[in-house]
């Protein structure tokens, strides 16, 4: 594990020098800012997703494990990293094709993995079950409401999932390439091809923000109506409901993805698998 605690005054240092940034956060503005604390080992397999769970104080990640995000190998995996970075396991669940998007309710792990849905009892670690859907070409990221509800993005199939009492419904259609799901204070919202987007009752699409370029992929709340987006080329924005936003950082200067995020609402730290680069970074929101 990489630790980075940088005193503000050898940021200040560093900047006056014109040294390259290569591990604290550039932002636009003054108003929000990202500082990196920890990096893991580069002992991740391709991590695609990084999910907290509060109740455990763990990190799970799903590692599609190859350069094909969507093969049907069966190399993917879910690794368990704590809350220092250090990696507790690498392959935490095995039997996995290429994994992203995770979710966790009432003590089960819902993973996305290509045509399935992937069920596991987070104590005993083992996948209870996987739940087809048909339907789907790529299954990438996934949300769950309070009541259990599952919502499943189809980005190569432009659609959205719905799976309650083992149905799986399809919700929304047509769309562009959708990725980050939220389910937030009784709404669903949706990245979809560079823009953010709140769904009504009538499946309707609202636009919160758009101009994202980069593959928009995670989507978490930091707190009120402030969100925070990943962009899976390198790109990470703090964005506002009614429109305007930050960039936090960008990776392509760093070369490494931020692919779909985690976060920790309390301390207000994000959690950026950075892909091909093997690893998990850790940013505190300021």
């Amino acid at each position: 594990m990489k630790m980075y605690l940088v005193p503000a005054i050898a940021i200040c240092m560093l900047a006056c020098n014109s040294a390259p940034k290569t591990e604290e956060a550039s932002s636009e503005t003054t108003e929000h800012r990202l500082t990196q604390t920890w990096e893991t080992d580069s002992l991740l397999k391709t991590p695609e997703s990084v999910l907290f769970n509060r109740l455990d104080s763990v990190l799970y990640v799903s590692n599609i494990d190859g350069k094909e995000p969507w093969a049907a190998d069966g190399n993917g995996s879910i690794a368990k990293v704590g809350l220092d970075g250090e990696i507790i396991s690498a392959e935490w669940v095995a039997g996995l094709d290429a994994p992203k998007g995770l979710g966790i309710h009432n003590g089960k792990l819902f993973v996305a993995d290509i045509k399935n849905l992937a069920i596991i009892d987070i104590a005993t670690g083992k996948i209870e079950k996987k739940v087809l859907f048909a339907d789907a070409q790529g299954l990438n990221d996934v949300t769950i409401d309070p009541a259990g509800v599952v919502y499943v993005s189809d980005s190569p199939g432009k659609q959205v999932f719905r799976y309650a009492a083992d149905k799986v419904e399809l919700l929304l259609k047509d769309l562009k390439g959708p990725n980050g799901l939220l389910y937030h204070n009784s709404a669903l919202y949706v990245l979809d091809a560079g823009g953010m987007f709140k769904m009504a009752d009538d499946k309707s699409l609202t636009k919160i923000a758009d101009g994202m370029e980069g593959n928009t992929d995670g989507l978490e709340n930091i707190g009120g109506d402030d969100y925070i987006i990943s962009c899976w080329e390198g790109a990470i924005w703090y964005v506002k409901t009614d429109g305007s936003k930050q960039l936090l950082l960008d990776a392509k200067k760093e070369g490494f993805s931020t692919a779909d995020i985690g976060i920790n609402q309390v301390t207000r730290t994000i959690y950026v698998p950075t892909f091909f680069r093997n690893t998990v970074k850790a940013f505190e929101v300021r």
